[in-house]
């Protein structure tokens, strides 16, 4: 049966929707998508708030252990669901007709082979690679099971019609699968403007000094992320500015925070030097970001580029950033400071920008700027519209 066009079946192993990483990726291609006046039809977790858009459906597969909640990262609540999301997506390739499956992250194997079973271009939407995700959890660290990873990306990558990644992937796709056809998007972020009353109430809320130096991270609590690293940072810099606060915006319950806060961490906490907050809303994040004088990302390894990098740079506030390829692949000594992965380097950053209020006013401009020239929703609308474009000019081709 041939497809019908304009139909899209978007597969999203991740709860939907959630104001976290990925999903905040997938809703924007939802939306680019909807813009253009596609249907899409998103198959994802039975986990996430509803989002309705002309033109979407979603189909939530079953929840048979009744899961409620998905954390990140690798769990037996992510597999168990994975089988649950794999077993509709062939039911649903199945029985109705689509004009492509867009599968992102572990929902293109499945997707890779059903495509060829059915004649459906697949497009993978690799927000990171395979190997660099099981190298964090330690039992994955094995030599095999890294070379057994590796081969697994390969074999995808030369099976799916089109790859579309993250910020930063791209390359690691051409080395791996040099004949498959890839795009690099940079996702969209149109902060709203903050006024100075707000970040004013926010530091209230937050029991900050109207004046004190606020240092602010945000992000998951997940251990790449480097928080360590930045905790161990806070007391050199509080040697050199006294007044300067720390602002960690992204815990999960009380398990983020406990499992990350040591003596030292809980003794800062105590002080006043550190606030730790729950994850926000989205549209709360411009305030928090707004209020900060320097953003840090101590990230530790990963090809994919956070999401939170591109907030970051829209946010027009000076960027302390661990210096990693990722980070890399949008920023620049024009526009953040970006340091070795040691507590000492990350500190001496930001002490220095604390303390240059004419640097830190240059690298907040080429930040708002840089932000207002790539990272557009315009842009981003357009780049989804030259994919499909490419997608569909094949199937014509085929």
């Amino acid at each position: 049966m041939p497809p019908a066009t304009g139909r899209v079946l978007l597969v999203a192993p991740q709860p939907f929707y959630e104001d976290r990483g990925t999903p905040i990726a997938v809703r924007q291609v939802v939306e680019a998508l909807s813009q253009l006046s596609y249907d899409v039809e998103l198959l994802t977790y039975p986990v996430g708030a509803e989002v309705e858009l002309p033109g979407l459906e979603i189909t939530r597969a079953p929840n048979p252990l009744g899961i409620r909640r998905v954390p990140i990262g690798l769990s037996w609540r992510k597999l168990a669901l994975d089988a649950t999301l794999f077993a509709r997506l062939a039911r649903r390739v199945r029985e109705q007709r689509y004009s492509c499956i867009h599968a992102v992250e572990e929902a293109a194997f499945p997707a890779a082979v059903l495509g060829r079973r059915h004649g459906l271009p697949v497009v993978y939407d690799m927000q990171s690679s395979l190997p660099e995700q099981l190298v964090r959890h330690r039992l994955f660290r094995v030599g095999a099971v890294q070379r057994s990873a590796s081969r697994a990306e390969r074999w995808l990558l030369d099976r799916v019609d089109w790859v579309v990644t993250s910020t930063g992937l791209a390359e690691r796709v051409r080395q791996v699968a040099p004949a498959t056809r890839v795009r690099e998007w940079r996702y969209a972020s149109a902060l709203p403007s903050v006024s100075r009353e707000t970040t004013a109430g926010l530091r209230h809320e937050l029991g900050l000094a109207p004046t004190a130096p606020l240092v602010v991270y945000s992000g998951s609590f997940a251990h790449y992320q480097g928080l360590s690293t930045l905790l161990r940072a806070i007391p050199h810099i509080r040697r050199s500015v006294p007044g300067a606060t720390f602002v960690l915006v992204g815990a999960r319950a009380e398990e983020d925070a406990g499992a990350m806060l040591d003596e030292s961490a809980r003794a800062l906490l105590a002080e006043g030097a550190l606030r730790i907050v729950a994850r926000q809303p989205r549209e709360r994040m411009a305030a928090y970001l707004a209020m900060a004088d320097v953003l840090v990302s101590p990230w530790r390894y990963g090809g994919n580029l956070p999401l939170k990098i591109f907030d970051y740079l829209a946010a027009g506030r000076p960027i302390v950033a661990t210096d990693i390829p990722a980070h890399r692949s949008v920023l620049d000594e024009s526009r953040a400071v970006l340091v070795h992965q040691r507590a000492e380097d990350l500190a001496g950053a930001v002490v220095d920008l604390l303390g240059d209020r004419a640097r830190a006013e240059r690298l907040s401009d080429a930040a708002r700027q840089y932000a207002a020239e790539h990272l557009g929703w315009g842009a981003f609308v357009d780049s989804v519209a030259d994919l499909y474009e490419e997608v569909h000019l094949g199937m014509a081709d085929a």
